[in-house]
């Protein structure tokens, strides 16, 4: 049996009482997604950056994003515009990044194939 892939996992509840994903954690996370993630200055929050052709695209890519959220119920900070789009992922409770905010980032890279 395979290990399944980021995108191919369901988030799990966190309630915090747990650390943050460390640096290294992070880091090594980070290799498994796509070329429009940044990692913020101090390491907490997963920042994706994307563009698109027209609104039209857009707003799909940002309603797909949203209803990841929901399934997964791990819900991003998401703005955008007429052609771009900014995601924002963080487990709120642990003020910090966990495993689930991987998951998410990964799952959305899986809707630009």
């Amino acid at each position: 049996m395979t290990t399944p892939t980021l995108a191919q996992r369901r988030c799990v509840p966190c309630e915090g009482g747990v650390d943050p994903l460390t640096p290294s954690e992070a880091a090594e996370f980070m290799t498994r997604l796509g070329p429009a993630w940044t990692l913020s200055e101090d390491g907490r929050k997963l920042h994706g950056h994307f563009e698109f052709k027209n609104y039209f695209r857009t707003l799909s890519f940002v309603n797909a994003a949203a209803y990841i959220a929901i399934h997964d119920d791990h819900h991003p900070d998401i703005a955008f515009d007429y052609k771009n789009c900014d995601i924002t992922y963080w487990t709120h409770a642990i003020d910090g990044l966990s495993e689930n905010d991987f998951i998410c980032a990964a799952k959305t890279d899986a809707l630009l194939v």
